[in-house]
């Protein structure tokens, strides 16, 4: 008798897809993994349900996978993930269509509870508990290039910022044990991966609940010692947690991109403090100036959120003066979500949608600007740059300023076929837009 075919749609952030590569993994001892939802026996959504926007392609992707049902070979669909663990009674009233609801600690019950509902025709299956003494762990089957991988460090927040939700659907943060995560690292690096991307919900405090201090940089420098490991990266740093030791390791190892993502939403003190956030402008700006003083060259990204319930033209007018100064190398600007549940859904003072996309646009804009003079100052410059594929004539890759998909790329023009998977020095001729355009330096000095 043949497998049955499974499919699997991941929506949301980099943390919710490593979720589904430890669920590939687990069902392909079972069944049999296809990339075509048509030929799919069970379709499992693993959705996310951190802001309105995500909610929605959730929903929308669950009804969508319904239709499935109807037109083609999906006997079962199933649902997990942010969205299932956030309102998943809700949901399974709602959506009669949906067979199987699992949690976002419930990954390690997915081939079993598959099989009852199997056996048991008809029958829906909710389980949807939610444990803190769980970690997701496990082989994965990757879904990111063979090159590069992320690496979840930690499970959960504690900081409970007041537009949050994810402490309520994932809980208290939960470090991973450093044996396990090195043990993971050693076993992608013999996978062919060259880039390590640190990420959890907040990278800076990895350790602390484990090992009683803050243990990234221990956990950098024992990474940089594996054979295979290029690059590291960090994501997901908040200000006030950032060690002076942290930045002499980012500064000093060179396996460590000299790149940080540092998520700070505002800058104003008022709306900090709204926010629940411990970090405070001037502590920003001092944390700022010293990665920028010691670490040659750094690219810094970061996250705002305009229109959050308070917000004056003062709040809004001293943000833009910050980024105007700051000059950001990327930056991700979001309208605030009013989402329930949250402490800041019951503040007074919510900001109309039109005035949210009003700031949106505008800071937008500014950040075009700076990018454009940032990245015109990098004509003429070389740079290792991780090849990824090929569109049309033009090669493609990254830099130790771009992270995957939330990044520019490099484009290359080379006359010769590039393997993907490998560093070139490249000289940059042209920038467009976010992106940059370059030549390899072999060919560029014939």
């Amino acid at each position: 008798m043949s497998k049955l075919k499974v499919g699997l749609v991941s929506l949301g952030c980099d943390k919710n897809r490593i979720d589904s590569e430890i669920i590939l993994n687990n069902i392909k001892a079972e069944y049999t993994v296809v990339e075509d939802l048509k030929l799919a026996d069970i379709i499992i959504v693993n959705t996310c349900g951190f802001i309105e926007s995500a909610k929605q392609e959730s929903i929308d992707t669950i009804l969508e996978m319904w239709h499935y049902k109807e037109k083609f070979n999906c006997k079962l669909l199933v649902v997990t993930g942010c969205l299932a663990q956030r309102y998943g009674s809700e949901l399974m009233a709602l959506l009669p269509e949906i067979d199987i609801m699992l949690g976002v600690n419930d990954y390690d019950k997915l081939n079993e509870n598959i099989k009852k509902c199997i056996e048991n025709t008809g029958n829906k299956i909710y389980n949807c508990g939610y444990s803190d003494s769980n970690i997701n762990e496990g082989k994965r089957t990757l879904t990111t290039p063979s090159h590069s991988a992320y690496l979840r460090i930690a499970e959960g927040c504690d900081n409970c910022c007041t537009y949050c939700i994810i402490p309520k659907i994932r809980g208290k943060y939960r470090s991973r044990r450093l044996d396990n995560l090195l043990q993971e690292c050693s076993d992608l690096a013999l996978q062919g991966v060259k880039e390590i991307i640190l990420i959890a919900q907040d990278t800076t405090r990895y350790g602390i609940d484990l090992y009683g201090k803050k243990m990234l940089p221990e956990l950098i420098r024992r990474v940089s010692k594996i054979h295979g490991i290029e690059w590291i990266r960090l994501l997901y740093c908040y200000p006030e947690e950032i060690t002076e030791e942290l930045v002499n390791e980012i500064a000093e190892n060179d396996k460590v991109c000299n790149y940080i993502d540092i998520p700070l939403q505002h800058i104003s003190d008022d709306i900090l403090k709204l926010m629940g956030r411990k970090g405070r402008k001037a502590g920003i700006i001092k944390i700022i100036d010293e990665l920028r003083k010691k670490v040659k060259n750094i690219s810094i990204r970061t996250t705002i959120i305009v229109g959050f319930p308070g917000e004056t033209e003062e709040n809004f007018s001293e943000l833009k003066d910050f980024i105007k100064l700051t000059k950001f190398e990327n930056m991700g600007v979001f309208k605030y979500s009013r989402e329930e549940g949250t402490a800041a859904f019951k503040m007074k003072n919510q900001i109309p949608e039109e005035i949210k996309s009003a700031r949106e646009g505008e800071l937008m804009i500014l950040q075009q600007k700076i990018v454009d003079s940032i990245e015109k100052d990098k004509i003429g410059n070389v740079y290792k740059v991780l090849v990824e594929g090929k569109k049309g004539k033009l090669w493609y890759g990254r830099n130790y300023a771009m992270a995957p998909d939330i990044d520019g790329l490099v484009y290359i023009k080379c006359k010769n076929n590039l393997q993907i998977g490998t560093m070139i020095d490249v000289k940059i001729i042209r920038s467009i837009e976010y992106d940059l355009l370059g030549v390899v330096c072999d060919e560029f000095s014939k």
